[in-house]
């Protein structure tokens, strides 16, 4: 899954995708749009994605299926370490693209 961002859009993008999960960031303005989400900015290279954001995305698909494998994702983050208790978010890597 990945969340794709640019200057006036947050949406996901590959929704079925549970084997990634990663911040994709669309020109120089991207970013504040993601702020603007609650996406918390660790380093130039790693995210804190809200676990509550995904599903309410642009491009999230309306299945009730889809909502059981995000809960499985989230699970299997939790066991790799990849959540972050305090602020309830995933680590997410971050791409630039121009």
């Amino acid at each position: 899954m990945i969340i794709a961002c640019s200057s006036n859009e947050v949406r996901l993008a590959e929704p079925s995708d549970f084997r990634k999960f990663k911040l994709v960031l669309k020109g120089e303005a991207a970013a504040r749009a993601a702020t603007t989400r609650g996406i918390i900015f660790v380093d130039d290279n790693n995210v804190l994605v809200p676990i509550d954001l995904a599903p309410t995305l642009p491009g999230r698909p309306d299945e009730r299926t889809w909502d059981a494998a995000y809960a499985d994702m989230v699970a299997k983050a939790r066991e790799h370490g990849w959540i972050e208790t305090t602020s309830n978010a995933i680590r997410a890597h971050v791409e630039r693209e121009p």
